[in-house]
């Protein structure tokens, strides 16, 4: 929630970083290491992918009327991908390495991107939320042909079932989002609570002395990323590690991250959003590139289930921080700092 600005933190600024000085910066290749969406992997992207190699065997034995149409409107020089590429479904993993892609008006699966849930968990919420309400079905199924104490525990477990079941349907929610107007305001790029406000004296990226907002996101926040002003993607950087409970301040460190390099459009303010793992939350996935553009706001990525996102902006005599240490924030709506 958005407040009146809280006491500033001292600020060490030099002249030298001053936002009118902020140079254009060069795009930076693509972190050798992040050659798909999902650099961690995941037992689930391998269930996806393995899908993949059925679908396209059936696509190309049975229905080459519709291979043919969708090679027709396809755009793009060159496949990203290591399988062939049929549809846009093809390219679910691969999309921020360039390469093939359709128009929205010719990908017949846009309507994914429309239901209330993150569609790149949508995988996780069939499998997941699926197979624990499979599991509900048979725990109530097989308590009602039961009698005496197994009824009872039957019944809980069918209980118990269905609680999982909501919580995962819960966690994959995709809500609306208002973003507020302003080109001077910067938005929190995660929902959850923030955990700490910290100066930085240096950061290579920023150029000098940086301010750090740290969020935690609990199992029960929206876990969908989205940019925290209209900017451009300079780099990602992607860095494997430990999977610390997000609360412990080393997990910033040491856990498994990728960090979104962005520069704001206008000013060229370099910025950063990292994306954290978590003890649960252990698959980070970005599906953006460097020279992509994304309006304040906008989705680039989300990270699956319980885990930290931090947002570094550089530090200027008159930014101001508009929440406080223990407050409940929600991604693109509430306003982290105004800046000068």
């Amino acid at each position: 929630m958005a407040r009146t600005p809280s006491t500033q933190i001292p600020l060490i600024m030099p002249s030298s970083t001053d936002s009118a000085k902020y140079e254009h910066k060069q795009l930076m290749p693509m972190d050798p290491h992040i050659t798909d969406i999902q650099p961690g992997g995941g037992i689930v992207i391998g269930i996806e992918q393995f899908w993949g190699k059925i679908r396209r065997a059936y696509l190309s034995t049975f229905r080459s009327g519709y291979v043919r149409r969708m090679e027709a409107c396809r755009q793009g020089s060159h496949n990203p991908c290591p399988h062939s590429v049929l549809d846009p479904r093809d390219l679910k993993f691969y999309r921020n390495q360039g390469g093939y892609y359709w128009k929205p008006e010719d990908d017949p699966f846009t309507w994914r991107s429309r239901l209330p849930f993150a569609r790149d968990g949508l995988a996780e919420l069939f499998l997941m939320g699926g197979g624990w309400f499979a599991a509900t079905l048979f725990f109530a199924w097989t308590a009602t042909i039961t009698t005496g104490v197994l009824m009872w525990i039957l019944g809980l477990l069918a209980v118990t079932c269905f609680v999982f079941t909501v919580l995962i349907v819960w966690f994959f929610r995709n809500p609306n989002r208002t973003v507020p107007a302003g080109s001077n305001l910067v938005v929190a790029p995660a929902d959850g609570t923030i955990s700490d406000i910290e100066e930085i004296a240096h950061d290579d990226y920023i150029g000098g002395p940086a301010l750090k907002v740290g969020i935690f996101l609990s199992i029960f926040n929206v876990h969908i990323n989205r940019s925290p002003v209209a900017c451009r993607v300079i780099g990602l950087k992607y860095q494997p590690g430990k999977y610390l409970n997000a609360l412990r301040p080393e997990s910033a460190r040491e856990n498994e991250q990728v960090a979104v390099l962005i520069q704001a459009d206008g000013t060229n303010r370099p910025m950063i959003v990292r994306q954290i793992t978590g003890a649960i939350a252990r698959r980070i996935v970005c599906w953006v590139k460097p020279g992509d553009t994304l309006a304040a706001g906008e989705q680039f990525g989300m990270i699956k289930l319980g885990s930290r996102t931090e947002i570094l902006v550089p530090q200027e005599p008159g930014i101001e921080i508009m929440v406080r240490k223990g407050d409940k924030i929600k991604a693109g709506s509430t306003v982290l700092l105004t800046m000068p």
